[in-house]
């Protein structure tokens, strides 16, 4: 795990031995591709490697790829048909061609309403909008466990909102909004709304056919797919205007090539999603219960960030006062942990998580937070290691001046 023997014994002398040589808790940035997938992609990456627009066997082949993983797709997510899937490169540009594509199809509406702590996809792409294309952004507050209020939802919206964009799980936190009501209230107010449903796909249920959702974003690589491959769920009537301009593909949608084996992949993840996410959303949820009660019953001066219930089954997001996250990254890490941060450094300053900020996190615990997320690869036995290790990481670190600005050598 470290090269450094020295150092890491003397973290981890008197623990048990690590149960794997990486735990793994950072699945909210990306998630291990199961092998099922990896298995259902190697054919088109090798002998069906035809373009799904040719006319030959081999197109055809591909094209019948594409269509069966539409179908997977539609299915995990509940859509009334597979046309209402437009796959796409990613998460982000899921969520670009929501905006931004509404926007384009109602052009005399000039106000957008999207929340505070959103993902950087969206936060970015509006205020995009506001500064250089002079759109008018409503930015919504949360309150101290990371939920909206409704009221000033419906105070924000106006006759010119053409869009409502809301993610459906905090992907640093793992709050839930209530997206069900949220829609009806968008659309009374006769706007279109989007879902970043990112971190939603595969742990919770979704039955978009009676839902007031117009478009929803997802994300291979959260749900134990291949990287680079995403896609928007744009409800039959939804106005759209593409980004990507030049071909007939995805029905005109979303011009290029098919990326072929990712779809595939995806239409493979998301068929493992559908049968195991209730068995493992109980499975999943006692691991991250137990190694929250690990941490919290050892550790003083720590929280839980978030709706204690309100949350994604596999995310625990903790703040320990007066240390920075990023130090004790660096100490699991050594000890073969891996998680993530709320804090960034850049330049050579702190800034701690916009998510944290918004719900009012105070200083000195949002400097501390640390992100573990987890999956159906791990197990009890990597919860007590990690629940072992993490309190000797916040002593030695609370050892040394606050923040760590005078780091010693571990």
């Amino acid at each position: 795990m470290n090269a450094d023997g020295s150092a890491r014994s003397g973290l981890l002398a008197g623990l048990p031995p690590a149960p794997s040589d990486s735990v793994y808790l950072d699945n909210n940035a990306t998630t291990r591709v199961a092998p099922e997938v990896v298995e259902a992609m190697m054919p088109y990456l090798t002998t069906m490697f035809g373009n799904p627009s040719s006319m030959h066997r081999l197109g055809a082949a591909a094209e019948a790829g594409v269509s069966e993983a539409r179908e997977r797709v539609a299915a995990l997510i509940g859509a009334e048909t597979p046309g209402e899937i437009v796959f796409t490169a990613g998460g982000s540009e899921s969520d670009s061609l929501a905006i931004w594509g509404t926007l384009r199809a109602w052009p005399a509406k000039r106000h957008l309403i999207t929340t505070k702590v959103e993902h950087p996809a969206v936060l970015g792409l509006c205020r995009e909008l506001e500064s250089v294309h002079g759109y008018s952004v409503t930015w919504l507050d949360v309150d101290g466990q990371g939920l909206l209020d409704l009221d000033r939802l419906r105070a924000a919206l106006r006759p010119d909102t053409a869009i409502v964009s809301v993610m459906a799980a905090n992907n640093e936190t793992g709050v839930l909004f209530d997206v069900e009501e949220i829609g009806r209230i968008v659309k009374e107010a006769g706007a279109v709304f989007h879902v970043d449903a990112v971190q939603a796909v595969g742990k919770l249920p979704l039955d978009l056919r009676g839902s007031a959702i117009d478009l929803l974003s997802l994300s291979g690589h959260k749900l134990h797919g291949p990287k680079g491959i995403g896609a928007l769920y744009v409800r039959r009537g939804t106005k759209l205007r593409p980004l990507i301009i030049g071909g007939h593909q995805e029905r005109g949608r979303r011009a290029g090539t098919e990326n072929v084996p990712g779809i595939v992949g995806l239409g493979a993840a998301c068929v493992l999603a559908d049968a195991s996410r209730e068995q493992e959303d109980r499975r999943v949820r006692e691991l991250r219960d137990r190694l929250e009660r690990g941490i919290l019953e050892t550790v003083p001066d720590c929280r839980v960030n978030g709706h204690p219930e309100r949350r994604l089954p596999n995310t625990s997001n903790i703040s320990f006062d007066f240390i920075e996250g990023e130090g004790i990254l660096l100490l699991l890490d050594r000890a073969g942990i891996c998680a993530s941060s709320g804090s960034a450094c850049t330049s050579g300053s702190l800034e701690p998580s916009h998510v944290l900020k918004a719900m009012g996190v105070p200083f000195t615990a949002a400097h501390g937070s640390v992100r573990f997320s987890l999956s159906r690869y791990n197990t009890r036995e990597e919860m007590d290691y990690v629940a072992a290790v993490v309190p000797r990481v916040v002593e030695r670190l609370r050892a040394i001046t606050p923040f760590g600005r005078e780091r010693a050598t571990f």
